[in-house]
């Protein structure tokens, strides 16, 4: 009673000396109040309080008893929002207060913001009501309870379509394609279609009417590979460009053409377009003006199509299946723009046809090169066939094994061991030949060790998942120590030895469970991208913890060949067409709910299935995405 009695005394003591001086003592905490659009439907209602040095407000959990007052918050009743959940503070910092009995205080200096989620009930302009009721205390003195009213309004932005989820910023980097477009044309400049054309082309401008036919020419190619760049993206639609790139058929079929294309130019044999079509394209081209220099560039198009239609292929298959609109035309838009520079520059210049190298076996060896490069990119196409399907035909070792023979045998062409025409008997090697042999050597020693494991990040996003291999089974899905073992189902393979989840409800129930964030991890057997962020960031350690002990992930392949049983197919509401599988059915789940059908798209979400963040996308800086993982485990 006595202690009781003497705290009272000395709390009226207090209140008494700060009565005294409070006249004048500068209030030294502001605040600031906004409203922010959180996950969903929900707004963030944040409370922000500037301290004066040396003072500090309280916790509101502080607990001392008989000493100075918790922050508390008091919310007006209204019918046009509810709160969700009570107020969230940061971790206050914390010490021993001998006056009160050696109680511990909880308290905040400098900065502290703090957050209340709300729920809107109507769609209209929301006011909101609060009071805030905090003691400051310095170094000597508290000043007595303040009350801080907060009136805010809220006017919700309109948007079309559902504003549940928000779309990230990041889009396809159409610079990359156009750069890979480019090399293409200046690939393709150095074939023997191509090239022997030059010397002839420019020799007819520069006796009829130079330079101005020559940059009518050059825009004239420009034109005929952006249309059939756009002919692409027309015919084929937007959604049937994305799913280029997770159909199973499509990819064997690109496959086949890549392999058709790289035994061409091994020399077995020609691709080349019916005679008529050659016949038809002189005749117009003799005609003269606009025309006939538009059908000169068409011509052009039609004979070096067997040296260039393999590089166009190529192009256009990985400018359609990047998930771009437009890709294919600007793939096309650099292809030509490249291919149109010589033209353009030795009509402006025709002395520099002098010092243009004369065709020779050399142009035959730059085919030969373009072969072996297209008979490699051919098995990335048979793997995505065998992923999707699951067929186990063409795991890691084997495709690293393949790779190894193609490369080496690669190397010894450079070195000139290998001959493919009867023009190559020359039998001494050049200096780029020699360095370009040791450059390709070094690359078959370093996919060695992959056979036994090696993660290969140089080649990641080409070579099959590092979890689909043929030995090692037992390392698939492995259950850490410090993660519950969760289902059967858990056993199918996850990216890094991680655990994962390959269904939505069954992940959201367990991470129910174990009260812990989720990661929706939206990826395909065919996605490039989906393997270097598995191989090149979720390999990173810092990332690695953080999925593995913070996170419950969900991965859901939107390309799963595996057909769902008869009742549980559907007819999707969003694009009307029958669901009948389960990648079809993932499709469809993020159609709906991020309006976005691209992958890789990772979504963090807690527990009820609301939003943490904003979702990402393909990000290969590793801190950045670390950061994003961070920023979601502190909202949960």
């Amino acid at each position: 009673m006595y202690q009781k009695f003497k705290g009272i005394l000395g709390i009226l003591f207090i209140l008494f000396f700060i009565n005294v001086n409070a006249q004048i003592q500068e209030n030294p905490v502001k605040w600031k109040s906004s409203i922010e659009q959180g996950s969903g439907d929900t707004l963030h209602l944040k409370f922000s309080a500037v301290i004066k040095k040396d003072w500090h407000i309280n916790s509101q959990f502080n607990k001392i008893q008989d000493g100075p007052l918790p922050t508390s918050f008091n919310f007006e009743e209204s019918d046009q929002y509810v709160l969700a959940g009570k107020v969230i503070e940061p971790k206050p910092l914390n010490r021993i207060e001998k006056e009160f009995e050696n109680q511990t205080l909880y308290y905040f200096e400098n900065k502290v913001t703090f957050m209340q989620k709300i729920i809107p009930k109507v769609k209209d302009s929301i006011k909101i009501k609060a009071n805030i009721t905090y003691m400051s205390c310095g170094n000597t003195m508290c000043l007595p309870p303040e009350t801080e009213e907060i009136n805010l309004k809220y006017l919700p932005k309109k948007s079309a379509g559902n504003t549940h989820y928000v779309q990230p910023a990041k889009e396809a980097n159409l610079w990359w394609i156009f750069l890979g477009g480019f090399l293409g044309g200046f690939l393709a400049i150095l074939t023997p279609c191509v090239f022997s054309m030059i010397p002839l082309t420019v020799s007819y401008f520069t006796k009829n009417g130079g330079i101005k036919r020559a940059i009518i020419y050059a825009a004239s190619i420009i034109a005929i590979y952006v249309t059939l760049g756009l002919t692409v993206t027309l015919t084929l639609g937007p959604d049937a460009l994305n799913a280029l790139a997770s159909n199973g058929i499509v990819n064997f079929i690109f496959f086949l053409i890549f392999v058709v294309f790289a035994i061409s130019f091994l020399g077995a044999f020609e691709i080349t377009l019916p005679s008529s079509w050659l016949n038809k394209s002189d005749e117009m081209a003799d005609k003269g003006g606009l025309i006939g220099i538009f059908f000169m560039a068409f011509t052009l198009a039609l004979v070096s199509f067997s040296c260039t239609g393999p590089i166009i292929g190529n192009l256009l298959v990985e400018a359609a299946i990047s998930g771009s609109i437009i890709g294919p035309a600007i793939g096309m838009f650099g292809f030509s723009f490249a291919l149109s520079i010589p033209f353009l520059l030795f009509a402006a210049f025709p002395s520099m046809l002098k010092k243009l190298p004369k065709s020779g076996s050399w142009l035959g060896k730059v085919k030969v090169i373009l072969g072996f490069l297209e008979l490699a990119l051919a098995l990335k196409f048979l793997s995505t066939f065998d992923l999707v399907y699951g067929l186990g035909i063409l795991k890691r070792e084997l495709f690293i094994a393949i790779w190894i023979v193609i490369f080496t045998l690669f190397g010894f062409y450079m070195l000139g061991k290998l001959k493919f025409d009867e023009y190559e008997n020359n039998s001494t090697v050049s200096i780029s030949g020699f360095v370009s042999s040791i450059l390709i050597f070094s690359f078959v020693v370093y996919l060695i060790p992959g056979l036994w494991g090696a993660p290969l990040k140089l080649a990641s996003g080409f070579l099959p998942p590092s979890f689909y291999k043929e030995w090692n089974q037992n390392n698939i899905a492995s259950v850490s120590s410090n993660t519950e073992n969760i289902t059967e189902k858990h056993s199918q393979p996850c990216p890094q030895n991680l655990n994962c989840f390959h269904d939505y409800e069954e992940g959201l129930a367990y991470a129910k469970k174990v009260n812990k964030p989720i990661i929706l991890d939206f990826t395909g057997w065919s996605c490039v991208n989906c393997r270097k962020m598995e191989d090149n960031v979720w390999s990173d350690k810092e990332v690695w913890e953080k999925l593995n002990n913070n996170y419950i992930l969900i991965s859901l392949y939107v390309d799963d060949t595996t057909v769902l049983p008869e009742k549980e197919q559907f007819i999707s509401k969003t694009t009307g067409k029958k669901i009948k599988t389960i990648g079809n059915k993932w499709s469809n789940f993020q159609t709906e709910k991020f309006q976005t059908n691209s992958q890789p798209y990772y979504a963090l979400m807690d527990t009820n299935g609301n939003m943490l963040s904003k979702p990402a996308v393909y990000e290969p800086d590793v801190k950045k995405y670390a950061a994003f993982l961070q920023k979601g485990i502190e909202n949960f």
